[in-house]
């Protein structure tokens, strides 16, 4: 007796219904027919619904249309199934070979050829000396390139350069040489031989090794360096990283420009007669300010991280003479711009007997001759090259411009505050319009001449004008500010009278107004910030980057 058994009804709903939540029920209909028929089968009978007269029989052609469809369909998704099961069988062939490679790997054991000269210990920098001679090399991996299967390429960094260094045959079947990552340590042995015209590397030559080995592995993967650290990644990642960060090229470049900067501020002062000093980081007064004072407990008593170490450069000048420090100094000014840091390297001088004109040559001579020994020696212009194409030396004379006509400057361009008014005498200039001013003008500026209120309470007051101070900022463009100073007070009475209207209790100076006691003198010096000279020697955004591990507000990690 033949079946009667009805087939399966679908409903499909064009309209309100869903593919992926439908289960082909008239209270919870499919969007589309193909739908119907994958999930009901090929000989379900399909009611549709294409507008408000409700559900109808599908029509013939549109029932031909959709089974043709859902066959296509079934037949792509097999072949992608097969595909898919393929790739796998592929990947797990794959990984097993490697696995077989891998375990043979650690069968091959390198061993010295002890027929070879001894190998010289050499730093990479000592490699263009060395070639011809068998050598020994340790550094990082900086990058590693693998071509075919008997040939590697490592470029490897030890601080002092980079070196291109060649494996072949079994030196590249090793399973150290199978699992090699960047960033690990390793130690090879070979000669260094120059490169063919056409071909480049690192000082043009590359070391052929016989024989090498892992000092210590680097993670692959997830921890992989090259995942941990990119360009594109978050500024405060970055900074928390700045151990991984310090290992790349730009950065290591800024660091040996730095290195190099400050000998040549050290030799500047050797040839002009100061003596470098050093004095207290923890102090019990004030130079700056109390507002930016970091203050703790010094064994019950109360002191301070130093703002500035003038107050003792000045106690230096009557044994000494002439006197310069480099120390870090702290101020708690809770800015976020960047060109500011909550600890920076202050290169600091004091000079007895000279005038406010003398001073301001002085800190001439010290850019331009500073500049001059940078750029005559050949490594630190690369340096310079690498990092900012293009420097130019600042021409001599700086503009020497006075805080009046500064104001004044502000108006005439339209330089005015965010309330839309203009700047008036006796205001401080902040640095936004400061640096605007600087970078329209587009050259050194010799700031000159404040206002008493707006300066330091020991600055030493014109003597034509009792309203201004014997005060200067050099100011560059790209970064503004890169040092301040100015003649200090070297009258007693005056001294003391400053103390009174700042409200500074003159009992724990009694070491500093006395050298206004012992025999004063005209004097002047002043304060250069390292990190914003680099900032704008190596054209770099922030300070930040000039630091080696930056300290600003919120930041004192890692």
């Amino acid at each position: 007796m033949a079946s009667t058994t009805e087939p399966t009804t679908a409903y499909v709903d064009e309209i309100a219904g869903s593919d992926e939540t439908g289960l082909g029920s008239e209270a919870a209909p499919f969007k589309t027919a193909i739908k119907a028929l994958e999930k009901l089968g090929e000989n379900a009978k399909v009611l549709i619904k294409k507008d408000a007269e409700g559900f109808k029989d599908i029509s013939g052609a549109a029932l031909k249309k959709a089974k043709k469809t859902l066959v296509e369909q079934q037949r792509k998704a097999k072949k992608l199934e097969e595909q898919k099961a393929k790739q796998e069988e592929e990947q797990k062939k794959k990984a097993e070979d490697e696995a077989k490679a891998l375990e043979a790997a650690k069968s091959i054991v390198l061993t010295e050829d002890s027929s070879l000269p001894a190998a010289k210990k050499i730093k990479i920098r000592q490699g263009v000396e060395s070639r011809g001679q068998r050598v020994k090399v340790s550094g990082w991996v900086h990058r590693l390139r693998v071509q075919g299967k008997d040939m590697m390429f490592v470029i490897l960094r030890d601080g002092s350069g980079f070196l291109q260094c060649v494996l072949t045959g079994k030196l590249c079947h090793t399973y150290d040489a199978i699992t090699l990552t960047t960033e690990s340590t390793i130690t090879v042995h070979g000669v260094i031989n120059a490169l063919p015209e056409g071909k480049t590397a690192p000082d043009n030559h590359e070391l052929v090794v016989d024989y090498w080995y892992v000092v210590g592995k680097a993670p692959g993967g997830d921890e992989a360096f090259n995942n941990k650290v990119t360009q594109d990644a978050d500024p405060s990642y970055l900074l928390d990283n700045r151990h991984l960060v310090l290992r790349g090229e730009t950065s290591a470049a800024v660091m040996k420009a730095r290195a190099e900067v400050i000998k040549a501020f050290r030799a500047h002062y050797d040839s002009r007669g100061y003596t470098e000093v050093t004095p207290p980081c923890m102090v019990q007064t004030q130079v700056e300010g109390g507002s930016t004072l970091f203050e703790f407990n010094y064994y019950g008593e109360k002191a301070y991280l130093t703002q500035s170490s003038q107050l003792y450069l000045e106690t230096c000048l009557p044994s000494l003479g002439d006197v310069f420090c480099l120390a870090e100094s702290y101020r708690a000014e809770k800015s976020h711009t960047r060109r500011h840091l909550s600890e920076y390297s202050h290169l600091e001088a004091e000079l007895a007997f000279i005038t406010f004109d003398e001073m301001l040559d002085g800190l001439e001579d010290l850019m331009c001759d500073v500049i001059d020994r940078i750029m005559d020696n050949a490594e630190t212009r690369k340096l310079i090259e690498q990092l900012n194409p293009g420097f130019q030396k600042p021409a001599r004379p700086f503009l020497r411009m006075k805080y009046a006509d500064a104001i004044q400057y502000l108006k005439d361009n339209d330089i005015k505050k965010e309330d839309g008014t203009f700047y008036e005498f006796g205001e401080d200039i902040p640095e936004a319009p400061e640096r605007a001013m600087t970078d329209k003008i587009n050259r050194p500026i010799l700031l000159t001449h404040f206002p008493a209120e707006i300066k330091a309470f020991y600055m030493q007051r014109c003597q034509d004008d009792r309203r201004l101070t014997e005060s200067v900022d050099v100011l560059m463009p790209g970064v503004g500010e890169i040092v301040g100073g100015s003649m200090r007070m070297y009258d007693r009475e005056e001294l003391l009278e400053a103390y009174k209207k700042e409200g500074i209790d003159p009992a724990p100076y009694y070491w500093y107004t006395d050298q206004r006691k012992y025999g004063t003198t005209p004097h002047g010096g002043y304060g250069l910030g390292v990190e914003r000279f680099l900032a704008w020697l190596l054209n770099r955004y922030t300070v930040r980057d000039c630091s080696l591990y930056p300290r600003f507000t919120g930041r004192c990690t890692p």
